[in-house]
């Protein structure tokens, strides 16, 4: 089971609350997506929902990831391949939250929440800093490390 697996009982009142229908097509992008440790593109998040709900178009995939993100439900990333990638959002507290590394050569991704101590407070110490500096109120943040992996240096 993935590490991130959410409680899929509370999607349909988050629909709801925003005087949404929870349909079919979003319940099976949703737990695609809560079902992988992947950053999976539209494409495969299409193919794999086609597989089971045969009449998707990619176009409702496009909308519905879109509409994903703008809940606060799913992260969209960039991670230089040309393609924007969609996981599930994590409480940065919670366990599930971690970081990426990315290689630029093979485009791999590997999630990071092995954290330290050192680098749990530093985080910390840099959101405090930037919220006073600018006045502004941190919710959670992304990190992304690009550089080369093992595999590609070998």
């Amino acid at each position: 089971m993935p590490r991130h697996a959410f409680d899929s009982d509370d999607w349909p009142k988050r629909f709801r609350r925003r005087g949404l229908r929870f349909t079919e097509p979003r319940r099976l992008i949703l737990d695609i997506l809560n079902g992988t440790n992947e950053h999976l593109s539209a494409e495969e998040i299409y193919l794999a929902v086609h597989k089971k709900y045969p009449g998707i178009g990619l176009t409702t995939v496009y909308r519905t990831l879109d509409l994903l993100v703008e809940m606060g439900l799913v992260h969209q990333f960039q991670f230089g391949d040309g393609r924007s990638r969609y996981e599930l959002i994590h409480n940065p507290g919670k366990p599930g939250h971690h970081h990426h590394l990315v290689c630029s050569r093979c485009k791999r991704i590997i999630d990071y929440d092995d954290f330290v101590e050192e680098e749990v407070e530093l985080i910390r110490k840099v959101e405090e800093a930037l919220a006073k500096k600018h006045d502004f109120s941190i919710e959670g943040h992304l990190i992304q490390f690009y550089g080369i992996c093992r595999e590609c240096r070998e």
